[in-house]
Formats: structure tokens, sequence, C-alpha cells
């Protein structure tokens, strides 16, 4: 099939800038919600694997404290994210923020058995997938045009930038006084709820009442507009293959410094350099390709750089230094930076505005799974063949991968398709029909007569 996207419609458009971003105000205000939101969590997971491990030693119970806020993705994602498309996105943010500020509370109270601190801890995550997919779903209505991509690019770097801040704080008060530190995201998530509530402007929900069915029913028909339309699944697929071997060298970094740490760098400095790789690969990537290269041109550079990203981490079939490691994760942070948002960018826009947050919920639970079976695989490998050759292997497969993503990739017209599609929201809750190119609106059967819904579509497309 044909796979050429240099030429679709953002092509006339300009690349936005970082100015034109961060003027929307709203904008900025769930940017900077959503960076304490990030960095108060990522201080507290840090101090609770410290609190729990004092008061049981168990590394198990330690490790299942960091591993909890991923249970909720896992076991109920999509079906969570549901939620957010009955109620007004606001909302959703400011009570799920006071939700988890409250548990937070609760569970920095001094004595705490540990399955209490967990079960708190499994409440506090719960708030998370509708949470996020309702700011996922807020986006492409604040956002206009090619201002889209650029302001995903520039939440995924803050994102990882957060997560390294997080950690090396979350780190430092946590051997001092983890509680404290459990305070400190509490009080984020109050900031949190303060900056939502009165820097976004009220909007009416994406499903009325009139429009809803059963929970389980529309949780499915996220799974069935995903995987269901032929360019929805083609991003899909490009994203959760990305995924599928990228945070390899992350998840190992523990057991592959332990085995070529010497030199100038001892195995915890080996492990923070790997670990940190990615994630500043990730951050110069975002900002670099979002900001260098115009729309068209990153839509054409989205498919070399799918292939690339696990080509980045081939040589680690060589053996090479920890030092030489990081550089390769770096690369591959960089490609994959480079790719995300641009496909994340175009889903939105060819989503309709009453399916975003239950499609979010989909591709948010997909990443977790993919990470934790690819983490989990190559660890299982690693355990009956050296790292450098598993890491190697399984990454020359993600090229194979990622060359069939790219060669199977929809054509202009497909793409065009889609995004017009997304304009025509069925008034009975089903998910839109994607009409033929050439094919009349009217012949669909889909085109919406809710008063407003075209012009909130307007926002999403160019």
């Amino acid at each position: 099939m044909e796979a050429t996207v240099s030429d679709e419609r953002p092509a006339r458009e300009g690349p936005a800038t970082f100015r034109e971003v961060f003027a929307q105000v709203e904008y900025r205000a769930i940017l900077t919600a959503s960076t304490l939101s990030w960095i108060g969590d990522y201080i507290a997971k840090a101090a609770v694997t410290v609190l729990v491990y004092r008061e049981t030693e168990s590394v198990a119970l330690s490790a299942a404290a960091f591993a909890v806020s991923y249970l909720p993705w896992l076991v109920g994602g999509p079906l969570l994210a549901t939620l957010a498309e009955r109620h007004r996105y606001r909302h959703v943010m400011v009570t799920c923020d006071l939700v988890r500020m409250a548990l937070m509370v609760l569970v920095a109270i001094p004595g705490n058995p540990p399955w209490l601190i967990l079960a708190l801890l499994f409440g506090t995550t719960l708030a998370n997938p509708p949470s996020q997919a309702a700011r996922s779903a807020l986006m492409p209505l604040i956002l206009t045009g090619d201002r889209v991509v650029v302001g995903l690019s520039i939440n995924a770097s803050t994102g990882q930038a957060a997560q390294v801040v997080g950690y090396l704080i979350g780190a430092g008060i946590a051997t001092v006084n983890p509680t404290a530190a459990l305070l400190i995201n509490a009080v984020t998530f109050g900031a949190s709820a303060l900056l939502v509530r009165f820097g976004v402007r009220d909007r009416p929900p994406a499903m009325t009442a009139a429009h809803r069915s059963h929970l389980l029913r529309e949780t499915a028909q996220g799974f069935q507009i995903v995987f269901g339309r032929p360019v929805l699944r083609a991003i899909a697929v490009l994203v959760f293959s990305a995924m599928l071997f990228s945070i390899v060298p992350e998840g190992l970094a523990a057991a592959w410094a332990a085995d070529r740490a010497g030199g100038d760098l001892d195995t915890g400095v080996a492990q923070a350099v790997i670990m940190a790789a990615n994630p500043v690969g990730f951050i110069l990537g975002g900002l670099l390709v979002g900001r260098a290269f115009s729309p068209a041109r990153r839509l054409t550079l989205m498919r070399p750089l799918a292939v690339l990203a696990p080509a980045a981490l081939v040589p680690a079939l060589l053996d090479p230094p920890p030092a030489v490691v990081a550089v390769l994760a770096a690369t591959c942070g960089f490609a994959v930076a480079g790719l995300l948002p641009v496909a994340n960018g175009l889903f939105v826009r060819a989503l309709p505005d009453g399916y975003r947050a239950r499609a979010f919920g989909v591709m948010a639970s997909g990443i977790q799974i993919i990470q934790g079976v690819a983490v989990l695989t190559t660890g299982l490998l690693a355990e009956r063949f050296p790292i450098p050759a598993v890491v190697g292997t399984w990454s020359a497969a993600g090229v194979v991968l990622m060359l069939a993503a790219a060669l199977t990739w929809p054509s202009r017209e497909a793409v065009d398709a889609a995004v017009e599609a997304a304009g025509r929201v069925d008034p009975a809750g089903a998910v839109p029909h994607t009409r033929r190119p050439g094919t009349p609106a009217q012949a669909t059967g889909a085109v919406d007569d809710r008063p407003g819904e075209r012009g909130r579509r307007s926002h999403a497309v160019t």
C-alpha cells in the first residue's frame, strides 16, 4: 500500500512556536497542574518504597508499593477512562485531584500497616485513568492545528523531566522523612486542583445522558474505534511497537550495569546513567524535532524515526560499555520523541470529540501492558543469555516490526478521509462510520446535527 504522508493536510501550515502554545492560558494551567502532579507522584513513589521497606524489610513488598501505580491501567484503564467521557472534563480532573490529595494524606499517617498503605495507594491510582483521559481529551479543544503536536511534545518532554526531578527529590527527602515526601505529593494534588478549577474553562460533557448506554458497551466502543478504523489502528501499532523495545534498556539497567560496570563508573553510577539516558534523549528529541521541523517534514520523518528507534539499540550486540549503552538508549529516546507527538497529534485529529477519553484509555492501557511484557520477557531471556545479545536481538526484531508498520502505513487519501470522518459523530452514540473518499457525507448517515458539535471539532482538525 502506498505509504506517503509528506503532503497531508498539515503541509500547508507553518510550524507552531512555543510562544503560540504557551499563549493559551488554559494550556499553561493544565501543563503547570500536570507538572506538579507528576513531580509529586514520583516523589511519592520513591518515598513509599522506602517507607514500606523500613516497615517490612521486604524487597518484594517494597517493589509492590512501586508497581501498584500501574495496576489500575492493567485491570481497568479503559473502563475508568470511559467515565471521563460522561462528565465535564474540568470536573473530572478536579475531583480526581482532590480524591488523590485526601488519600495521600491518609497514606502519610505514621504507623499505617503495609497492607493499608498498599490499599490506599491503589485507591489513589484508580483516579489516574479518568484524570489523564480528561486531560488528553481537552488538548485538541484548547490547542488548534500544529499547536496540538507541539503541545503534546512539550507535555511528553516535561513528563520525562518531572520523572528525573521527582525521583531525585523523593529519594533525598524519603531517606530523612518519608512522611514529608508523601505530604508534598498531597499538596501538589491540591495545587493542581486549584489550577484546573480556576484556569480551565468549563465545557459540557462529551457524552450527554441521552447518549449513554452501558459502561461496558461504551468502553467496548473505545476498542472498536481504535482497532476498527485503519488509520487509528496503524497509529496504535506504531506507538505500541515503539514502546515494545524503547523501555528495555531502562528495565534491564540494574543487571546490565552490574555486569559491565568498571573503570570510571561504579555499578550505581552506571545504572543511573543508563536509566537516565532514554528520558534525556526523549526530552531533546521532543523539543528539537517539534520546533526545528515543519508539520509536513515531521510527518515525513515519522516513519524513518520509527525504524531508527530500534535500530539504535542493535549495536548492543557488540557488548559496549555502559557509557556507550547510554548513548544508544539516548538515541532511541530521541527517535521515539520525534515520532510519538506527531503520531499522537494525528491520532487526536482522527478521533471524534465523544471518543477521545475512551480511546486514550485503550492506548494508555496498551502502552502499560506492552512495556510490562517487554521488560518481563527480556528479563526472562537475560536469565539464560547475555544481556547485550538479548537487547540487540530484541531490537533487531523491532526493526523488522517497524519496517512492516512503516510499509503498511495508510495512504494520504485514507488519512484525509479519517480526519474528515472524525468531524461527524453519530447522535445515537454509535462509533462513527468511515466513508470512502469521494462519498458524500450525507450518504454515511453519520452527520452530526447536535448544536455546537462542529464548532468544537474545528479545534482538532486543521
